[in-house]
Parts: C-alpha cells; structure tokens; sequence
C-alpha cells in the first residue's frame, strides 16, 4: 500500500519523532498543523479500542490516513493496572502517578512488568489496520534516573540491563513498545 500523507492523532513531538523514523518517505503530520488541538475522549476498555477511537475521529475529521497509539504501564502484581489508566492513574500527573504506584507496590517483591503499546491506522475509507508491541522489564523500588517521561525512572528495561530513566531517547526507543508497534503495523502494510 502506498501511503503519501498519514495525520497522527497526537501532538506529542517524540511520538511523532519516532513515526518519522519508521514511515519514511510518507510525509507525516500532526492533528496540530492541520488545525485540531482539542482533546479525544478515549472510551475504550483497551489500549487497541482507543487508538481506533482517536485515529478515526481525525481521519474521518480531515479526510485522511490517520495514525493513532494508545499505551501505558501493566504490572503484574496490580493485574495489569495501571494499563489504560496509566496516565491519569493518580489524577496528580506523571509525579503522581510514579509516587502512587510505588505505594501500592511497596510490600511485594513481585515486580514484573510490561510497556504495552496498540497503534491504529484507520483510512478514510473505514480500512482499519493495526500494530502491538510490548517491551518487558520490572519495577524498580526507587527511581533510577531523569531521562524520559512518565514511568521511565521507575521501570527497568529487560533490554537495556537498566532504566528507562538512565537510557538516551535513541536507546528506549530502539526497545520500545511503541517503535515495535509501529513495525508490527508496517509489516502488515
């Protein structure tokens, strides 16, 4: 299939970063720069129903290939939460949320974990394609460095042999769910 504009249902600069760097030769663009900066309310019970919910809404608002990822943390012991709460997990941001889910975690010594990512590509057409990825690791008891966002400093990357939070943008993102969702969904393009 060849593709020539995709919109991504985001306007965070790093996804959009990382788009680029795997849909090369297709000219990418945020919802911003056509001139949507309102919110998407995500509905969904899974990270899949709600990157469909996002990437249909902007395809079918401006006519084109929309590109769309929902994403977050799932631990095992806390069976699978945050999951699709992972970013309003504690309703006090990212802080927040790393504070909140050491708490919970404080008195078990089963820490396993996942960074689980769905990204959709839903076409004007109604076409619908998909790609998932996990990247896998455990929950460290403090946090370990500042590099990154979210729960990078807390969780440690079977990958890398460290924290996301100690690890440069080119390192998590070579491991990351999002980056082998995005392959998953060229692969089957």
């Amino acid at each position: 299939m060849k593709l020539e504009k995709i919109v991504v249902a985001s306007g965070n600069r790093g996804k959009i970063a990382e788009i680029k760097a795997i849909f090369t030769g297709v000219e990418i663009v945020s919802m911003q720069e056509l001139g949507f900066d309102g919110e998407i309310e995500e509905t969904g019970s899974t990270f899949k129903e709600n990157a469909k919910i996002k990437a249909k809404f902007i395809a079918e608002k401006f006519g084109l290939p929309s590109l769309s990822d929902d994403s977050g943390l799932c631990v095992e012991c806390l069976h699978g939460a945050p999951g699709i709460y992972s970013a309003r997990f504690s309703g006090e941001g990212d802080a927040g949320n790393r504070k909140l889910l050491l708490k919970r975690m404080e008195h078990t010594s089963h820490r396993r974990a996942y960074f689980e990512s769905a990204v959709c590509l839903y076409m004007p057409n109604g076409k619908t394609y998909f790609g998932t990825g996990r990247t896998f690791g455990k929950i460290l008891t403090e946090e370990i460095g500042t590099n990154g966002f979210g729960y990078d400093s807390l969780f440690y990357s079977n990958d890398l042999k460290k924290s996301f939070g100690l690890a440069t943008e080119e390192e998590k993102n070579s491991v990351s769910h999002r980056y082998r969702a995005l392959c998953d969904l060229r692969e089957k393009l």
